[in-house]
């Protein structure tokens, strides 16, 4: 594989050589910025052989580097070769500022604009600029280029999404939309956002794994028509008429003369998320651009009736399958039974795939056992795939995409004994879950602010997580939805009836075991206070599988958590126990058994 790389790194260098750059930034992301690349975008992997979810690489004339987060110290070093490349950290500093500090003024730094937002160009032009370095956008990439053969964009028809399921028609959502733009003072404005453009059609697609959109990028006007730029040959029959009247569609080959085409027109486009690419080239044709936030993002994650009604079903049907995936493992284990991460989180997706609507996973599961779960991200398919060990800790991160809802959920299950330690550390990540759990809020409140109730006692005996406590889930869509979350970092967005999160606290020792509990939960009007001072949330937890008592210390819990765990069990067992039968119906009797 090195070889490879090596040659692919000569190719690229011969392409900056045409171009007289003295270097060239690859970012993971492509020209939808979204978190899952199709294949035949995976340029970083091309270029690298690192197939971690973020990085970037920069190639310089005489040498190379790559930066990764701390989930990926270790796998970096399986994957690149360090003779080709230096391994640098993704965050300590902002890659243009690295070259500012590497290269000598005078020096160009090309860049695909396509693959980084106007924020980022803007600050990488200036900080450069400081130094005498130019940044160059590039019209053609030089991955791209070199890269032959490419793997060829898959054809998998789009899928017209029943108004039924979505709960409101196309015209609706664009009108609504619509009067957004209008306010912003924009004439019209970028959909870039895959699911944003997806929701506001009711269209569904297989263009990239884990998220059921199809590629493209659209342009919404004041009047509520709508342009969407796309591979017209994906559209099945009957589209135009599913979307309703005042929606065009061309190739995606048309968006530049669309763009060039906005002079005089303002154009509502978010520096942080959409591409820079789309924004010069209208910037350049005399359209003012409007800086503000994808209209399109707040009330997509404000889910109506139907859509919350598609979640709650798709999260009953997940409750059974993952319930019998547990039963099934905990008999396993008792027989002595033990398989590697690999076969478990085969043997979890083939109980999910005995119902209709599934479709495939809404992420890459993570099932880690022991040591592994201490790599929050961890993922059994970048090397080789772990036995499940006797008395440990095993940890499964896993979700669905069903044609009605999206699921996502982590248990961490016994494998045999376990420390008291251990026990103790799960239960004071339970007790942040249940905080958060049964937190109530006033309107206007933000999940940075809720976010302390979830690490409250982990923070009183000096623990913590690296990671955020909870992000919006969409209907049928990401996974991972903006633009609410819940976490330490700023977030201004205020959570609404209808959002979806998830609640997912945990703890991680490294080289030895990680513990996380999730559950989803939707933002809801506090029916207890109904009529209070103030206009109250609180949350309704969607989830529906039982949790490993196992692992719970009664002793460090209180008499309101205990009730909480034995609330939420009997629930889960009303629930569930009409769908189970047999060994399955036996095993969820016990595990929901009052601690």
């Amino acid at each position: 594989m090195s070889s490879n790389i090596a040659a692919r790194l000569t190719a690229v260098r011969g392409e900056m050589a045409k171009l007289n750059l003295d270097a060239f930034i690859q970012p993971r992301a492509d020209e939808y910025l979204g978190e899952y690349v199709p294949a035949h975008n995976e340029r970083l992997l091309w270029l690298t052989g690192f197939t971690g979810s973020a990085g970037m690489a920069i190639v310089m004339k005489d040498s190379a580097a790559v930066f990764v987060d701390g989930r990926y110290v270790v796998q970096v070093r399986q994957q690149v070769d360090a003779k080709l490349y230096r391994y640098e950290s993704l965050t300590d500093m902002p890659q243009y500022q690295w070259l500012a500090e590497h290269l000598p003024s005078g020096s160009r730094v090309g860049v695909d604009p396509r693959c980084h937002t106007l924020a980022w160009f803007n600050e990488a032009a200036a900080t450069l600029d400081k130094v005498g370095i130019e940044l160059v956008a590039l019209n053609d990439n030089p991955v791209d280029i070199c890269w032959q053969p490419r793997p060829v964009p898959t054809k998998e028809p789009a899928l017209l999404f029943s108004d039924s399921a979505a709960g409101k028609t196309s015209r609706q959502k664009r009108t609504e939309i619509a009067e957004l733009v209008k306010k912003a003072g924009a004439d019209v404005a970028l959909i870039t956002a895959l699911d944003s453009f997806c929701w506001l059609l009711n269209l569904r697609g297989q263009d990239i794994p884990r998220i059921p959109v199809i590629l493209g990028t659209a342009l919404l006007y004041a009047d509520g028509t709508m342009t969407l730029f796309t591979d017209l040959d994906k559209l099945p029959q009957g589209t135009a008429a599913h979307v309703g009247e005042g929606v065009s569609f061309k190739a995606e080959a048309e968006l530049s003369h669309a763009l060039a085409s906005l002079k005089g027109k303002k154009l509502l486009a978010d520096p942080n998320s959409a591409n820079a690419a789309c924004q010069l080239q209208a910037k350049a044709a005399g359209a003012k651009l409007i800086a503000g936030a994808d209209p399109v993002a707040v009330p997509k994650a404000c889910k109506n009736p139907a859509e919350m009604q598609g979640m709650i079903d798709s999260h009953i049907r997940d409750g059974v399958a993952v319930s019998r995936f547990l039963a099934w493992l905990d008999n396993e284990v008792a027989n002595g039974r033990l398989y590697d991460e690999a076969a478990l989180a085969e043997k979890l997706e083939g109980f999910r795939k005995q119902h209709a609507l599934y479709r495939e996973p809404s992420f890459d599961t993570i099932s880690a056992a022991g040591a592994n779960a201490a790599m929050c991200h961890y993922n059994h398919l970048n090397g080789t795939p772990k036995m499940l060990e006797m008395n440990s800790i095993y940890l499964v991160d896993s979700g669905a995409q069903y044609l009605d809802g999206t699921t996502d959920v982590t248990r961490t299950i016994a494998i045999g004994a376990v420390t008291d330690e251990q026990r103790k550390l799960v239960t004071l990540v339970l007790k942040g879950h249940i905080a958060l759990d049964q937190a109530r809020f006033p309107k206007g409140t933000t999940g940075q602010q809720l976010d302390i109730l979830a690490r409250q006692y982990l923070w009183q005996q000096g623990f913590d997580y690296d990671h955020g406590t909870g992000h919006g889930v969409g209907h049928y869509l990401s996974v991972h939805e903006g633009p609410q979350r819940i976490g330490k970092n700023h977030n201004a967005v205020a959570l609404e009836p209808g959002m979806i999160l998830s609640n997912e606290p945990g703890y991680y020792r490294e080289g030895a075991f990680g513990i996380r509990l999730e559950n989803l939960v939707m933002v809801k009007p506090c029916a207890a206070l109904a009529g209070a001072e103030r206009e109250i949330y609180d949350f309704e937890a969607l989830t529906l599988i039982p949790m490993d008592k196992r692992l719970f210390d009664k002793k460090l819990m209180t008499e309101a958590e205990i009730e909480w765990v034995n609330r939420y069990h009997q629930r889960v067992y009303t629930t569930l126990s009409p769908l189970l039968a047999g060994a399955d119906l036996t095993w969820l009797r016990q595990a929901t058994a009052a601690l």
